[in-house]
C-alpha cells in the first residue's frame, strides 16, 4: 500500500473518531451543568472543555458559548465541524480504496453538520440535540458500512488502527479531567462520565448500578470486552498492527511491536487498586505517552519512511 494512502485512511479514521468523542462527551456533560445546584460541576466542566480543545481563556464563556466553539467553529480544530471536514479530506484522498458507501455516509454527514453549523452561528437561541443526534447516528452508520463493505485486509487495519488510536489518547485524557475531582461527584455524575462513552448499559451489566468511582475507572480503563475502553482500543491497534503487512526494516518493525506490547501487557495484567492508590493522573498521562511513542513509531515505519527502505522493498 502506499505511504500516503495509508496515512489518509488512518487520519480519516482519527478525526471522524475524534468527532463522535467530542459529541458524546459534549452532550453527557451539558446535560449536567444545567442543573443550577450542583457548584461543584463548572470546575470540572472547563477541564473538559480544555481537554476537547478550548483554552484557559473559554473559561470566560458560557456553557452555551463553549458548547457553540466546539462544535462549530472551522478555525478550532478540535470542533466537531472542523473534524468531520478532516475525515472528508482525507477520504476523499482515497476514494478509490474506500467503498462507495462509506463515502456516501461521511459526506452526508459532512453536509448535515455544516448546515446545522451556519444556522447555529447565525442564532444564538439554538437546541443543542440535533447536532449530537445526527453525530451520534452518523458515527453508527459509518462504522456499520465501513465493517460491512469493505475487505478485511490492509484497508481495514489501517482504519481500525486510526480508530483506536485515537479512542486510545481521548479516553485517559478525559478521565484525567474528571478524576481530577471525583471527591464532589454523586451518582448522576458518573452516569454522565458513562454516557459519555455510551458504557452506562454496558457497565451496568458487569457492576449492576452502584456508581462507585474506582468500578468506572477500571471499567473504563481496564475491560477488555467493551470497545469504548482504553484496554479494548490498545488490544484492538495491536491486532491492527499484526496483520498490517511487515516493511523491508525489521528494526522499525520490532520497535513498533515492542511499544504496542509493552502497552497491552501494562492493561492486561493490571489492577485498579494500584493504579489508583498511585498518582492516578500519572498512571494515565503514561498511557498517552506511550500511544503518542506508538503512533510516531508507526508513521516512522509505514508513513515517513526513508526514500532508500522504500527502494529495498
Amino acid at each position: 500500500m502506499l505511504s500516503r494512502v495509508a496515512d489518509s485512511l488512518y487520519w480519516m479514521a482519527r478525526y471522524f473518531e475524534r468527532a463522535d468523542h467530542c459529541a458524546r462527551v459534549l452532550e453527557a456533560n451539558h446535560n449536567l451543568m444545567l442543573n443550577p445546584s450542583k457548584t461543584a460541576i463548572e470546575e470540572r466542566w472547563h477541564r473538559i472543555t480544555e481537554n476537547l480543545g478550548l483554552g484557559p481563556e473559554s473559561h470566560a464563556l458560557e456553557p452555551q458559548a463553549a458548547m457553540l466553539e466546539l462544535m462549530t467553529d472551522p478555525s478550532n480544530r478540535s470542533s466537531i465541524v472542523s473534524c468531520i471536514t478532516g475525515a472528508r479530506e482525507n477520504a476523499s484522498q482515497v476514494r478509490e480504496q474506500i467503498s462507495s458507501e462509506m463515502w456516501e455516509r461521511l459526506n452526508q454527514l459532512y453536509h448535515e453538520i455544516t448546515q446545522m453549523a451556519v444556522q447555529f452561528r447565525r442564532s444564538r437561541d439554538f437546541d443543542t440535540k440535533p447536532i449530537f443526534t445526527t453525530m451520534r447516528e452518523g458515527a453508527y452508520k459509518f462504522y456499520g458500512v465501513t465493517a460491512a463493505t469493505i475487505s478485511h485486509g490492509e484497508v481495514w487495519y489501517f482504519i481500525q488502527l486510526g480508530k483506536y488510536m485515537e479512542r486510545a489518547c481521548a479516553l485517559p485524557s478525559f478521565l484525567d479531567a474528571i478524576f481530577s475531582n471525583s471527591s464532589a461527584l454523586d451518582d448522576l455524575d458518573w452516569v454522565g462520565v458513562l454516557s459519555s462513552c455510551s458504557a452506562f448499559e454496558a457497565y451496568c451489566k458487569v457492576y449492576t448500578a452502584d456508581m462507585r468511582p474506582d468500578h468506572v475507572a477500571e471499567f473504563l480503563l481496564l475491560n477488555s470486552e467493551f470497545p469504548q475502553t482504553v484496554r479494548y482500543s490498545v488490544d484492538q491497534m495491536q491486532n491492527a498492527l499484526r496483520h498490517i503487512s511487515r516493511p523491508s526494516s525489521e528494526t522499525n518493525y520490532h520497535r513498533v511491536e515492542r511499544i504496542a506490547g509493552r502497552l497491552c501487557s501494562s492493561l492486561a495484567y493490571a489492577q485498579i487498586e494500584d493504579l489508583i492508590t498511585r498518582d492516578f493522573p500519572k498512571t494515565l498521562a503514561g498511557i498517552v505517552e506511550q500511544c503518542e511513542k506508538l503512533h510516531t513509531a508507526m508513521h516512522e515505519t509505514y508513513i515517513d519512511y526513508p526514500v532508500q527502505t522504500a527502494f529495498e522493498a
